[in-house]
C-alpha cells in the first residue's frame, strides 16, 4: 500500500527569519525529497485545518481564542522563545488539522502509513499555553482524534525529539489507554521526564521516560528500543501508532549535545515501522517536531519515508560522529526495566 504525506504552503508563513525554527527547515526538507526522486513516489493527502471542536479536545477554548487574538493583532511572543505572526494561527490550526487528515488517511486504509510535514510543532504546547516554539500540539489532538474513528482505542506515541514532549505527557499521563514514550537529552529543556515519571493514577505505568545524558549515540538509542520500548509496546498493543519526529538527537544539531547518526535516526525509524507492522497492521503516521540542522533534518526525513516505503537504504552525508566513549546507560535501562516491570513478562 501507499506512504501518504502532508504538506500544506501555510507551513511557511508562519516564519521568523534567525529564529530556529523556521520556514527554511520545510524549505530544506521538501527539496531534499524531491531531489531523491521520494517526492514523486508518496501519496499527497490533503491538509484540512483542525476545528476547534477537535484543538478543543486537548486545548483549553481560552487558550485557543488567546492564540487567535495574538495572530489577529500581528503576531507577538507565548513566550520568550515561541513567537507568533499575523499567519501564525492559520498555520498551527492547518498542522494540527494536516496531522488529522493523514490519520484519518491510514485508518481508513487510503495509505498504509505516512509523514505529515507540518509545522509549527506541537509536542511542548500544554492544554492552556504555548512554548518551546509550539502552539498546539499536533500529536496529542491527532491521538484523541483517532480514538474518535472506527477500531482505534490504544494509541501508542513514540517522541524522539531531544527535548522532552513535556505536552503530550501533561496530556495522557492518567490515561491507560494513551501510552507516551521518549527518549530525550536530561537534564535539559524543559526540565521534565525523570525516569520516575510513569503516569498518574489509572495511567500509571502509561509513560515510559528515557531521560538520557548527553552523548549518548546509535549503540545507546538502539538499546532502549530492544530492551525497553519492543516489550513495553508488545504489552500495550496498541491499535495505532503516532511519531513525534525529532531530528535534534543528531550530533551535528546546534542546540543539543547526543551523538546519534542519521542512520541511526534510520534504525529508529525502522524499528517503529516494524513495531507497527506486529502490533497493529501496520498503521503509523511520524509528524515533525525539532531539528535544527537543515540538511540533517532533511536527510533525516528522507531516511523516515524509506522505512516507511519498507526500504533500508539511508542517506547519510555526514557520517558518524568523532570518535567519543559513550556514558553507560545499563543502570538506566536496569532501572527502568525494574520500574516498568519488564522482566515480570
Amino acid at each position: 500500500m501507499a506512504t501518504g504525506y502532508v504538506y500544506h504552503p501555510v507551513y511557511l508563513e508562519h516564519n521568523q527569519p534567525g529564529h530556529p525554527e523556521n520556514a527554511r527547515r520545510l524549505e530544506r526538507m521538501m527539496d531534499t525529497l524531491r531531489d531523491a526522486g521520494v517526492l514523486e513516489r508518496l501519496t499527497p493527502v490533503e491538509a484540512r485545518p483542525a476545528t476547534e471542536a477537535e484543538l478543543a479536545r486537548v486545548h483549553t477554548p481560552a487558550y485557543i481564542a488567546q492564540v487567535r487574538r495574538v495572530a489577529e493583532r500581528g503576531g507577538g511572543h507565548l513566550d520568550a522563545d515561541t513567537y507568533m505572526n499575523a499567519r501564525s494561527y492559520d498555520a498551527a490550526v492547518m498542522a494540527a488539522g494536516g496531522l488529522l487528515a493523514l490519520v484519518e488517511a491510514v485508518v481508513e486504509g487510503r495509505v498504509q502509513n505516512g509523514f505529515a510535514l507540518v509545522r509549527p510543532p506541537g509536542h511542548h504546547a500544554l492544554p492552556d499555553r504555548g512554548m518551546g516554539f509550539c502552539l498546539f500540539n499536533n500529536v496529542a489532538v491527532a491521538a484523541r482524534h483517532a480514538q474518535t474513528l472506527p477500531g482505534i482505542r490504544r494509541v501508542f506515541i513514540a517522541d524522539i525529539d531531544v527535548h522532552h514532549g513535556n505536552g503530550t505527557q501533561a496530556v495522557f499521563e492518567a490515561d491507560p489507554t494513551v501510552f507516551y514514550f521518549s527518549t530525550h537529552e536530561y537534564p535539559y529543556y524543559p526540565g521534565t521526564g525523570h525516569w520516575k515519571e510513569t503516569g498518574v493514577g489509572e495511567g500509571k505505568g502509561s509513560v515510559l521516560n528515557v531521560p538520557l545524558p548527553a552523548g549518548v549515540g546509535d549503540q545507546g538509542y538502539l538499546r532502549v528500543y530492544e530492551e525497553l520500548v519492543w516489550p513495553l509496546a508488545r504489552r500495550f498493543r496498541p491499535d495505532l501508532i503516532l511519531v513525534s519526529a525529532g531530528y535534534d538527537s543528531h550530533w551535528q544539531d546546534p542546540l543539543a549535545m547526543m551523538q546519534l547518526s542519521l542512520g541511526g535516526y534510520a534504525r529508529i525509524a525502522r524499528e517503529l515501522v516494524a513495531m507497527a507492522g506486529e502490533l497493529c497492521a501496520g498503521r503509523i503516521v511520524f509528524t515533525l517536531e525539532g531539528g535544527y540542522h537543515l540538511d540533517v533534518l532533511a536527510h533525516g526525513v528522507l531516511n523516515a519515508f524509506y522505512a516507511l516505503l519498507g526500504e533500508e537504504t539511508v542517506s547519510d552525508p555526514f557520517g558518524p560522529p568523532f570518535p567519543a566513549s559513550e556514558p553507560d546507560i545499563g543502570p538506566l535501562l536496569a532501572r527502568l526495566k525494574e520500574e516498568h516491570r519488564v522482566n515480570d513478562q
